[in-house]
């Protein structure tokens, strides 16, 4: 809510009428709200001061004098409210990395009359600050909007300096205002009232090496965006950073301008898990809600996560997570919901909404897993559950064993449609490997032990390796369990995630083709996606099983899910574009086919992509791969497939996800 962010500025008009002079309106800016107060004080020229008069006559001539008058110092005080709101914050640093850019953000002194409000538990009342709303929607400038933005030049050394440690553009990032405007993508429709009586919060953003304007973003936004009655606290939890404007620069700055906000500093490498668990224990809000360090929150988010949990404390409430891209920090929506899932090998997975979810598009509806990071619990529920196992290590695993307790132990856990919340999807991860092992896999060996029951055994039909790591002590973990009377992991399977085995099957179907994709035109040439990443496109290589000592990813497998992905890893081939000769690229396999549905056609040696089917074809020439009409005469069109399953290829209807 950007009243916070200057002192007021104030403008009185006196004009002239017949009689003296009238001191007839006071313009001041206090909350970010154009206030306009009746003084009517009368002066008379003779130097006298005369008593109020409110009804004295005033003629036609002096009222539009009066209302001209008015509104020019009423526009003239916003145009200057709105120049003051621009100026930038500089930091002590001289590198751009530790420079604050954009507006300065001031938080809350004085909460809103509708925060004092205290009415019966029943109440529901409407938590929009509709002037902040509106003042946003005048902003204007770089990145505002969530608009596309750029920098320029656009190829520096220094963005990719910042880019190699951060692993999206923090150059662009530093650019846009703190506290810049976002889009309001919410589902349209009546607008929804909440308690009014929710439960304080208190928010926890734990970082490592974090940048400091997105850092910085994340916690002004959280308070410009929150009824300053319910956010009691927003603690950054520093894991052990080493760059140096997470220390004492983000001390001082943050006690000269944001007196709500909080920094710990572990005084070693905890990792994530460990480090939200620090954070929680220092927090004194009746509610916890965890955020990661590069998130925005957006309009009215905080009502919609507290009013489940004020209605039963043990509902775990997760907002919509959008997308703000890494290169240009477009805000935009990553869909319109999906419940959480895994595989058994534990990636996260998503399950189409249910029927009466979609009846309800701005209802809460329920999820068996959650995402990660952000979610909104009561602190009661959470340390009743025993919060986090200690015995998790850095990262991974977290989400699994929260959900499945949740559910296991008396609770439910929900998405809020009307929760918006932006997170940067690195391009890349810039942190090295913290040096403990596998600790991923000895987290998922920990969950599995402890929570998934006979269910485990799928997890280690695809990871056998798993059984041989050492979990630790899982005394206490087990002991909790009992203690909290938890139902078995089957009930989960069969009340909460009851379609889950559908779309991801305990025991596969088998691959419908793997091996080479092998061009007939031009049989020295493979398709190889040079173990690229997320968005990144891919073509023809010479074949490397033809030479010995050759490198490449050339292994591919047409799975059971419909799609195309090398062999080991979770990318799929995906076609977002519509136009003739539309790009192939490598994105997160999501098991939903779409973009990243194919089918091979052993008769005409064809890749056909999606259910508007185009073939995959070539440019031998430039060595690249797109997907355009078929076309039986074309020879570029023509592909061989390794290895191939004739008889699951003959009953493909009857088989992949329902």
């Amino acid at each position: 809510m950007f009243r916070h962010l200057k002192p007021a500025v104030r403008s009185t008009i006196s004009f002239r009428t017949e009689n003296g002079w009238l001191s007839g309106f006071s313009v001041q800016f206090t909350t970010g709200v154009v206030k306009i107060q009746k003084l009517m004080r009368l002066e008379h020229i003779n130097g006298g001061v005369t008593q109020v008069q409110g009804d004295m006559r005033r003629s036609v001539k002096s009222i539009l004098k009066f209302v001209l008058l008015a509104a020019a110092t009423v526009i003239t005080t916003v145009l200057v409210f709105r120049y003051v709101r621009r100026v930038e914050v500089m930091s002590a640093g001289g590198d751009l990395a530790m420079r604050p850019r954009g507006a300065m953000p001031v938080p809350p002194d004085e909460p809103r009359e509708k925060d004092q409000h205290h009415a019966q538990d029943s109440e529901k009342i409407d938590w929009h600050d509709y002037a902040a709303i509106d003042l946003d929607a005048l902003r204007k400038g770089k990145g505002e909007q969530g608009k596309t933005a750029y920098l320029v030049p656009d190829d520096t050394p220094k963005k990719e300096e910042l880019y190699k440690v951060n692993g999206f553009n923090a150059l662009l990032s530093d650019e846009i205002s703190l506290n810049r405007s976002l889009p309001d993508i919410r589902h349209k429709g009546q607008t929804k009232k909440y308690a009014a009586n929710l439960p304080s919060v208190s928010v926890i953003v734990p970082f490592h090496n974090e940048h400091w304007s997105t850092l910085l973003r994340t916690a002004v936004s959280v308070i410009n965006r929150s009824p300053s009655s319910l956010l009691v606290e927003v603690i950054l939890v520093d894991d052990a950073s080493t760059k140096e404007h997470c220390k004492k620069p983000l001390d001082e700055y943050v006690s000269k301008n944001l007196p709500k906000v909080i920094v710990i500093h572990l005084p070693e490498r905890s990792g994530l898990i460990r480090a939200r668990l620090a954070g929680a224990k220092q927090a004194v809000g009746e509610v916890l809600i965890f955020l990661d360090s590069h998130t925005e929150a957006n309009v009215n988010w905080l009502p919609p996560l507290l009013d489940p949990i004020a209605e039963d404390y043990r509902t775990c409430v997760c907002p919509f997570i959008d997308v703000i891209a890494y290169e240009t920090f477009e805000y935009r929506a990553q869909d319109e919901g999906a419940r959480g899932a895994f595989d058994w090998e534990f990636f996260y997975k998503r399950l189409p909404l249910l029927p009466s979810d979609l009846e309800k598009p701005t209802e809460p509806f329920k999820s068996p897993v959650m995402a990660g990071g952000l979610f909104a619990i009561s602190a009661k529920f959470f340390w009743e559950l025993g919060g986090y196992d200690e015995g998790l290590e850095i990262w991974g695993g977290e989400q699994y064993e929260l959900s499945f307790k949740i559910w296991q132990c008396g609770g439910e856990m929900v998405d809020a449609p009307c929760s918006r919340v932006g997170h940067i999807y690195r391009k890349f991860a810039p942190f090295p490997n913290p040096g403990k092992g596998d600790f991923v896999g000895r987290n998922y060996r920990r969950v599995a032990e402890v929570w998934m029951d006979e269910y485990k055994e799928y997890l280690y039909m695809r990871r056998p390796h798993y059984r041989n790591i050492d979990t630790g002590d899982l005394t206490e973990q087990k002991a909790l369990r009992e203690k909290l009377q938890c139902k078995p992991f089957r009930w989960f399977m069969e009340n909460v995630a009851f379609d889950l085995p559908k779309k991801y099957p305990p025991i596969e179907p088998p691959d419908f083709a793997h091996g080479e994709v092998r061009s007939v035109v031009a049989p020295e040439l493979c398709v190889d996606t040079e173990n690229k990443g997320a968005d990144q496109q891919f073509g023809l290589k010479p074949c490397i099983t033809d030479k010995s000592g050759g490198s490449g990813d050339q292994a591919f497998v047409l799975t059971w899910h419909k799609d195309m992905r090398p062999k080991g890893r979770t990318m799929c081939w995906d076609v977002a574009s519509v136009q003739d000769k539309a790009p192939v690229t490598l994105f997160s396999c999501h098991g939903m086919q779409g973009n990243q549905l194919w089918k091979y056609n052993p008769e005409q040696q064809w890749l056909v992509h999606g259910g508007n089917p185009r073939c995959l074809d070539c440019d031998l020439g430039r060595q690249t791969i797109y997907v355009t009409t078929c076309d039986r005469a074309s020879p570029t069109q023509r592909w061989r497939f390794e290895h191939v399953d004739m008889k699951a290829l003959a009953d493909w209807d009857n088989m992949g996800p329902k």
